[in-house]
């Protein structure tokens, strides 16, 4: 009877071990939750990049540029489709425009936050 005893009290002290170490080791979701989503950088403090206008879209507030590379996004040089971050960014812009921009990933979505012309 005693080395039942001795035996369960050796299985259920390794398995509360085993769950303490297991509940007390990170995750990748304690990680993400020093970084909310969207919160990679602020619009003050994104750098700026040189692009080309390809195609705007007033209608769903979205703005596709050829772009260098988005150090903050860690985004390689390309061609891409981008919502903004208000509709008023796309006045005065046109097709063809060389442009300079800010961009940061907001809700999930890559989004413009700031533009200006480089004409």
């Amino acid at each position: 009877m005693k080395l039942v005893q001795v035996i369960a009290a050796s299985g259920l002290a390794l398995a509360f071990g085993i769950q303490a170490q297991t509940a007390s080791a990170p995750s990748p979701a304690d990680h993400a939750a020093h970084h909310p989503p969207g919160s990679s950088s602020t619009p003050a403090t994104a750098p700026w990049v040189d692009a080309e206008v390809r195609k705007i879209d007033t209608g769903a507030g979205k703005l596709t540029l050829r772009h260098g590379q988005i150090q903050n996004l860690d985004m390689p040089p390309m061609t891409m489709v981008f919502k903004v971050a208000d509709a008023k960014l796309l006045q005065g812009l046109k097709e063809g425009d060389k442009v300079r921009f800010t961009a940061d990933k907001l809700n999930g979505a890559y989004t413009v936050t700031a533009i200006s012309s480089t004409k």
